[in-house]
């Protein structure tokens, strides 16, 4: 009695390494916009933080800071997104192992870890061009009072050229509401409350 080998055909594999490969492309770019998404949540917490220290220091001092020594505002390393507490001065530079203290006193933004990240995570950072339409500040400025005070975040959270662009202020402020290429904020935005200006995620 013949006994027959029982096996997979060469089109049933190759169906199988179809059905994967479309699997695979869906799944991938997925994965990829989430992972990026979840980076954004560093930039969201530490504008929290830069605005609580500046409410903090202006309730004692009666005017708002553009120094990070002064108002207190210090993100741990391994930080993606630059911060500017101010849409001129230097930013604190981060890449080395310790970070140098020669211009301490006159940092007015934090750079990006580029000690943990590489150079090619610090692109240029040019001003955001989502410009609220309302409202007394403009991203990264800090006009002082009776105005207010806005800070931003920048930073290349994937591997486009994009640049994911973050906002907060101590004014409320009326954004466009046409989601394009320019402004992906869709609402308008309370106080206190980080904008999402430009969208690196949906590109």
């Amino acid at each position: 009695m013949k006994r027959l080998n029982k096996g997979f055909t060469l089109i049933e594999l190759m169906i199988v390494v179809a059905i994967i490969g479309i699997l695979a492309a869906i799944a991938i770019p997925n994965f990829i916009k989430f992972q990026a998404r979840s980076k954004q949540s560093e930039a969201k917490a530490n504008l929290k933080a830069g605005f609580t220290a500046e409410k903090a220091y202006v309730q004692e001092k009666d005017i708002f800071s553009s120094l990070i020594n002064i108002v207190g505002f210090s993100p741990e390393r391994n930080n993606r997104y630059a911060y500017f507490l101010s849409a001129t001065g230097t930013l604190q530079d981060r890449s080395t192992q310790i970070v140098p203290t020669t211009t301490a006193g006159s940092d007015q933004g934090i750079g990006v870890d580029t000690f943990k990240y590489g150079a090619l995570a610090a692109l240029a950072y040019v001003a955001s061009t989502c410009v609220p339409t309302a409202g007394t500040s403009v991203p990264g400025t800090v006009p002082g009072p009776p105005l207010g005070w806005t800070g931003m975040a920048m930073g290349n959270v994937d591997t486009d050229s994009t640049i994911d662009v973050w906002t907060i202020s101590t004014d409320s402020r009326i954004f466009p509401t046409t989601v394009d290429g320019t402004c992906s904020v869709g609402a308008n935005n309370p106080s206190g409350e980080p904008a999402n200006d430009v969208n690196d995620v949906n590109f």
